[in-house]
């Protein structure tokens, strides 16, 4: 089952590529994988999934002995205190939403001499129930992150408001994709290869038109969480 809903998200990931002339391979899959069993995570690995995103420390650390052969991915809020363990953890932190947890994470990653990849997540819709950096300040406030030791700040991520109509959030993913491009103009920003983490089950497919380099799909690989 799991393998062949990964089969049709790929065949639309390609789909929504031709549709935008961009090449599926500049497009990663990231499961997302919050509250699902092993047994579909190692179901997902043995179809060919390589990437898994998870939105809590605890549960990646739970779950990473039992499931090997994935990258792993945290695309939930980080509190500053378990900043060491998400770098043991993970390769990736998509949910940078402060300058204190970008410079914890460095910290802790110069510390371990590791490299760690960081998107800077944005609160687009500027929604009290969510995190990120103020789009309108992005740029400014971002300014000292560019300078950091070990980890690299490779782009943006979002997570827009919720919208009835999926189509009404392309707007949001364009605006994204807008403040990637004025972060990348930005000289000291010029080596940041300014990737997008944004599209969900409900959406990746407009934001991959979009520009998304990142999708993250749960429900629609895995099925409803437990």
């Amino acid at each position: 089952m799991i393998a062949e809903q990964l089969a049709d998200i790929r065949e639309r990931i390609a789909a929504a590529c031709r549709r935008a002339d961009r090449r599926p391979d500049e497009v990663t899959l990231v499961g997302a994988a919050k509250r699902q069993p092993i047994d579909k995570l190692r179901a997902a690995r043995d179809a060919g999934l390589t990437v898994v995103g998870e939105n809590r420390v605890q549960e990646a650390q739970q779950k990473q002995p039992e499931v090997e052969g994935l990258e792993w991915h945290l695309i939930g809020p980080l509190q500053s205190n378990k900043a060491k363990r998400a770098v043991e953890l993970f390769s990736a932190v998509h949910s940078i939403d402060r300058v204190k947890i970008a410079r914890a994470l460095d910290r802790e990653a110069t510390g371990l001499n590791k490299r760690l990849h960081g998107f800077l997540e944005v609160n687009l819709g500027r929604e009290e129930s969510k995190h990120g950096f103020d789009p309108d300040s992005l740029v400014e406030t971002a300014r000292p992150l560019a300078d950091l030791e070990a980890l690299a700040i490779v782009g943006l991520m979002a997570i827009p408001p919720q919208e009835e109509d999926p189509l009404r959030t392309r707007a949001w993913f364009a605006r994204l994709r807008e403040l990637r491009d004025q972060l990348c103009a930005r000289a000291e920003w010029s080596d940041c290869p300014g990737r997008l983490s944004m599209g969900m089950s409900g959406d990746f497919e407009i934001a991959i038109e979009e520009g998304a380099t990142h999708v993250r799909v749960g429900t629609l690989l895995f099925g409803g969480r437990p």
